[in-house]
């Protein structure tokens, strides 16, 4: 017994010991994508900026799609130091977005807002950001976003201040912009997204995604897991999500792909001392591997994946069935999103 007590101070000695240095997320075989809220940067001056330069090293992520950064001259001088990045902002009022990315892995062909007229204020308090750029000679589009806060849980169709009905707009509204000019472009839409995939249909903002097999929030067994694991614990909910197009999914499903909530609180004494310092808010971070090109003239052996669980678009265990929307869970971690019709 006194073996055990022992192990157990040395292993808490250890996790304790660990420090934002410690972070790993990007490897040179993947292109990573992470969607962080970075609370009213800097929310503890020097102190979170700091930090914040400390964990984009560590992460070594390909591309960052920030939310809330409020002093974007800080956030600058910051980039500035971290060699091989750059940033690009271009929204002028509060709670900016903010792309921070690899110039040594990443090319960017275009950069811009969508929905920047008054008309469509209502419905993107902050407009949406795109970045178009390539990876592995292959092209990708980010949208990152910052949906409305708050409501009550209830989705009021009749009412367009409802904050809920604002965020079905803002949904409908990337939807429609992407099926009709990214119809076959690998799509991520990113962002904190301020509402929960699992909510009941009548109230869920997300249907028109989580309805189209041509769409994938990878995000979706945290959703379904933990709270420990959400985004945004303090509530605790899960909010911020990353959601990809069907052009991605077999980049997805391969070993080395995944979706982290990265517990960055981890690696500081507490989340108190996170939440303080740094952000309300973890980061996600999709990872996919990016394979050379193969010719089509090799034999490839297929590899078995062994199926966990299969959920449907609620979170519930089922069976597989016809003609209904269904995530398919594998050992390996992958997540497929399909529709097997008669």
């Amino acid at each position: 017994m006194k073996k055990i007590i022992f192990l157990l101070l040395i292993s808490a000695q250890l996790l304790n010991g660990q420090s934002l240095e410690d972070l790993d997320f990007g490897t040179d075989s993947t292109f990573e994508v992470v969607s962080w809220n970075i609370e009213w940067f800097p929310k503890n001056g020097q102190v979170t900026a700091d930090s914040v330069k400390t964990i984009i090293q560590s992460l070594a992520a390909d591309v960052y799609a920030l939310q809330e950064i409020d002093d974007t001259t800080l956030l600058k001088q910051v980039v500035s130091t971290i060699p091989g990045y750059s940033c690009y902002f271009k929204s002028t009022y509060y709670g900016g977005l903010a792309y921070v990315y690899n110039t040594n892995t990443v090319q960017v062909n275009e950069k811009y807002e969508i929905y920047t007229s008054q008309p469509f204020w209502n419905t993107f308090p902050r407009s949406p950001q795109v970045l178009e750029l390539t990876f592995n000679n292959e092209d990708y589009v980010i949208l990152n976003n910052h949906f409305k806060c708050c409501g009550d849980g209830t989705l009021n169709t009749n009412d367009p201040n409802d904050e809920e009905m604002r965020r079905l707009s803002a949904v409908t509204l990337l939807k429609q912009y992407i099926d009709s000019l990214f119809i076959d472009e690998r799509v991520i839409i990113v962002g904190d997204l301020n509402d929960i995939l699992t909510d009941p249909t009548a109230n869920n903002v997300f249907n028109s995604f989580l309805n189209d097999s041509d769409y994938l929030f990878v995000d979706f067994p945290i959703a379904l897991g933990s709270s420990s694991n959400f985004s945004y614990p303090s509530w605790p909910s899960h909010l911020d999500h990353i959601l990809i197009s069907n052009e991605l999914f077999a980049d997805f499903s391969k070993p080395n792909s995944w979706l982290s909530c990265i517990r960055i609180d981890d690696y500081m004494s507490s989340w108190n001392a996170y939440d303080n310092n740094i952000s309300d808010h973890r980061p996600i971070g999709l990872r996919l591997q990016v394979d050379p090109v193969i010719s089509n003239t090799l034999e490839m052996e297929p590899k078995v994946k062994d199926l966990i669980k299969v959920m449907d678009v609620l979170g519930r265990e089922t069976k597989p069935k016809k003609n209904t929307p269904l995530f398919y869970m594998y050992e390996n971690g992958s997540v497929e999103k399909k529709i097997v019709v008669e």
